[in-house]
Protein backbone atom coordinates (compact mmCIF):
# COMPACT_ATOMS: atom_id res chain seq x y z
CA UNK A 1 0.00 0.00 0.00
CA UNK A 2 1.27 3.73 -0.96
CA UNK A 3 1.67 5.58 2.13
CA UNK A 4 0.91 9.34 2.30
CA UNK A 5 4.51 11.40 2.74
CA UNK A 6 4.18 13.84 5.82
CA UNK A 7 5.44 17.25 4.66
CA UNK A 8 7.59 19.62 6.05
CA UNK A 9 5.95 20.95 8.92
CA UNK A 10 4.22 18.10 10.48
CA UNK A 11 5.81 17.60 14.04
CA UNK A 12 6.80 14.35 13.58
CA UNK A 13 9.83 15.00 11.43
CA UNK A 14 11.30 16.73 14.25
CA UNK A 15 11.01 13.96 16.70
CA UNK A 16 13.55 11.82 17.41
CA UNK A 17 12.47 8.15 16.56
CA UNK A 18 12.00 5.42 18.85
CA UNK A 19 13.68 1.81 18.50
CA UNK A 20 11.08 -0.69 18.11
CA UNK A 21 10.57 -4.10 19.75
CA UNK A 22 10.77 -7.46 17.90
CA UNK A 23 7.34 -7.77 17.82
CA UNK A 24 6.49 -4.45 16.31
CA UNK A 25 2.77 -5.51 14.94
CA UNK A 26 3.12 -6.16 11.27
CA UNK A 27 6.61 -4.62 10.66
CA UNK A 28 6.97 -7.14 6.93
CA UNK A 29 3.77 -5.24 5.75
CA UNK A 30 5.13 -2.04 6.87
CA UNK A 31 8.42 -2.55 5.21
CA UNK A 32 6.74 -3.46 2.06
CA UNK A 33 4.66 -0.43 2.61
CA UNK A 34 7.47 1.64 2.63
CA UNK A 35 9.26 0.43 -0.18
CA UNK A 36 6.13 0.73 -2.40
CA UNK A 37 5.84 4.31 -1.29
CA UNK A 38 9.47 5.01 -1.70
CA UNK A 39 9.27 3.74 -5.40
CA UNK A 40 5.59 5.53 -5.96
CA UNK A 41 7.38 8.45 -4.92
CA UNK A 42 11.13 8.22 -7.19
CA UNK A 43 12.66 8.29 -3.86
CA UNK A 44 16.04 6.47 -3.05
CA UNK A 45 15.31 6.20 0.87
CA UNK A 46 12.36 6.90 2.95
CA UNK A 47 12.36 7.09 6.45
CA UNK A 48 9.35 6.38 8.99
CA UNK A 49 9.09 9.63 10.17
CA UNK A 50 8.21 10.49 6.58
CA UNK A 51 5.23 8.68 6.57
CA UNK A 52 4.11 9.49 10.12
CA UNK A 53 5.63 6.93 12.30
CA UNK A 54 8.34 7.87 15.02
CA UNK A 55 10.20 4.68 14.91
CA UNK A 56 13.77 3.50 13.97
CA UNK A 57 13.35 2.68 10.29
CA UNK A 58 14.37 3.44 6.84
CA UNK A 59 14.85 1.99 3.46
CA UNK A 60 17.44 3.20 0.82
CA UNK A 61 18.51 2.04 -2.59
CA UNK A 62 21.07 3.79 -4.27
CA UNK A 63 21.13 1.41 -6.94
CA UNK A 64 18.30 3.84 -8.73
CA UNK A 65 21.16 6.36 -8.54
CA UNK A 66 23.96 4.47 -10.40
CA UNK A 67 21.00 2.85 -12.97
CA UNK A 68 20.14 6.55 -14.48
CA UNK A 69 24.02 7.40 -14.67
CA UNK A 70 26.13 8.01 -17.52
CA UNK A 71 29.07 4.92 -17.41
CA UNK A 72 31.46 7.31 -17.26
CA UNK A 73 30.06 8.79 -13.80
CA UNK A 74 29.45 5.37 -12.49
CA UNK A 75 33.21 5.13 -12.05
CA UNK A 76 33.28 8.08 -9.48
CA UNK A 77 31.25 6.70 -6.75
CA UNK A 78 33.03 3.97 -5.14
CA UNK A 79 29.94 2.12 -4.20
CA UNK A 80 28.49 1.71 -7.36
CA UNK A 81 26.10 -0.72 -8.35
CA UNK A 82 25.06 0.72 -4.90
CA UNK A 83 22.55 -1.38 -2.34
CA UNK A 84 19.20 -1.64 -1.21
CA UNK A 85 18.80 -1.92 2.66
CA UNK A 86 16.30 -1.76 5.03
CA UNK A 87 18.17 -0.37 8.20
CA UNK A 88 15.82 -0.86 11.56
CA UNK A 89 17.24 0.22 14.98
CA UNK A 90 20.14 2.07 13.02
CA UNK A 91 22.36 3.59 15.34
CA UNK A 92 25.61 5.45 13.62
CA UNK A 93 28.89 4.53 15.07
CA UNK A 94 31.14 6.73 13.20
CA UNK A 95 31.81 9.25 9.75
CA UNK A 96 35.33 9.22 8.28
CA UNK A 97 36.60 11.14 5.29
CA UNK A 98 36.63 14.38 3.62
CA UNK A 99 33.00 16.20 3.70
CA UNK A 100 32.50 16.55 0.23
CA UNK A 101 29.07 17.93 -1.45
CA UNK A 102 25.96 16.44 -3.37
CA UNK A 103 22.32 18.19 -4.29
CA UNK A 104 20.05 16.69 -2.02
CA UNK A 105 16.54 17.04 -2.02
CA UNK A 106 13.85 15.38 -0.26
CA UNK A 107 10.43 13.82 -0.26
CA UNK A 108 8.91 15.75 2.51
CA UNK A 109 10.44 18.87 0.88
CA UNK A 110 9.84 18.72 -2.42
CA UNK A 111 10.65 20.94 -5.50
CA UNK A 112 13.83 22.24 -3.00
CA UNK A 113 17.39 21.05 -3.81
CA UNK A 114 20.43 21.95 -2.35
CA UNK A 115 23.80 21.18 -2.05
CA UNK A 116 24.91 19.60 1.75
CA UNK A 117 28.36 18.26 2.98
CA UNK A 118 28.77 15.12 4.50
CA UNK A 119 31.43 12.99 5.35
CA UNK A 120 32.44 10.60 2.84
CA UNK A 121 31.87 6.77 5.12
CA UNK A 122 29.64 5.57 7.95
CA UNK A 123 29.85 3.02 9.94
CA UNK A 124 26.36 1.99 11.09
CA UNK A 125 24.84 -0.83 13.38
CA UNK A 126 21.20 -1.59 12.46
CA UNK A 127 19.18 -4.42 12.29
CA UNK A 128 18.14 -6.05 9.07
CA UNK A 129 14.39 -6.80 7.80
CA UNK A 130 14.89 -10.10 9.53
CA UNK A 131 15.76 -8.38 12.85
CA UNK A 132 19.09 -10.35 12.27
CA UNK A 133 21.80 -7.75 13.83
CA UNK A 134 24.87 -5.88 11.51
CA UNK A 135 27.64 -3.20 11.57
CA UNK A 136 28.48 -2.19 8.38
CA UNK A 137 30.99 0.60 6.76
CA UNK A 138 29.42 2.24 3.62
CA UNK A 139 30.45 4.69 1.44
CA UNK A 140 29.87 7.43 -1.89
CA UNK A 141 26.24 7.74 -2.84
CA UNK A 142 25.18 5.12 -0.24
CA UNK A 143 27.02 6.64 2.54
CA UNK A 144 25.33 9.79 1.70
CA UNK A 145 21.57 8.73 1.72
CA UNK A 146 21.96 6.43 4.76
CA UNK A 147 23.14 9.77 6.50
CA UNK A 148 19.95 12.04 5.19
CA UNK A 149 17.56 9.06 6.14
CA UNK A 150 19.65 8.29 9.60
CA UNK A 151 18.92 12.34 9.92
CA UNK A 152 14.85 11.62 9.99
CA UNK A 153 15.15 9.16 12.79
CA UNK A 154 17.08 11.87 14.82
CA UNK A 155 14.33 14.45 14.19
CA UNK A 156 16.90 16.40 11.35
CA UNK A 157 16.09 17.48 7.98
CA UNK A 158 18.59 18.65 4.77
CA UNK A 159 18.11 21.76 5.84
CA UNK A 160 19.10 22.44 8.68
CA UNK A 161 22.89 21.79 7.16
CA UNK A 162 21.96 24.67 5.37
CA UNK A 163 23.86 28.35 6.42
CA UNK A 164 21.39 30.80 7.76
CA UNK A 165 20.84 33.01 5.13
CA UNK A 166 20.34 30.32 2.47
CA UNK A 167 17.72 28.77 5.02
CA UNK A 168 16.21 32.29 5.18
CA UNK A 169 15.98 32.66 1.12
CA UNK A 170 13.84 29.25 1.11
CA UNK A 171 11.61 30.07 4.43
CA UNK A 172 9.04 31.28 1.37
CA UNK A 173 9.27 27.83 -0.05
CA UNK A 174 9.30 26.27 3.11
CA UNK A 175 6.13 27.74 4.30
CA UNK A 176 4.30 26.73 1.04
CA UNK A 177 5.44 23.08 1.45
CA UNK A 178 3.69 23.23 5.01
CA UNK A 179 0.74 25.08 4.42
CA UNK A 180 -0.13 22.21 1.02
CA UNK A 181 0.37 25.01 -1.59
CA UNK A 182 2.54 22.97 -3.43
CA UNK A 183 1.80 20.66 -5.97
CA UNK A 184 3.69 16.66 -6.14
CA UNK A 185 2.84 13.92 -7.95
CA UNK A 186 2.70 11.45 -4.87
CA UNK A 187 0.33 11.23 -2.11
CA UNK A 188 1.31 14.15 0.94
CA UNK A 189 -0.19 14.52 4.24
CA UNK A 190 0.36 18.31 5.32
CA UNK A 191 0.51 19.76 9.13
CA UNK A 192 -2.57 21.43 10.38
Amino acid sequence: MILPIVAYGAPVLRKVAQDIAPEYPDLQKFIEDMWETMYASSGVGLAAPQVGKDIRIFVIDSAQIFEHQEEDEKDEYPDAPGFKKVFINAHIVSLEGDEWPYNEGCLSIPKIREDVFRPETVTISYLDENLQPHTDTFNGITARIIQHEYDHIEGKLFIDYLKPLKKKMLQGKLNDISKGKIKVDYKMTFAK
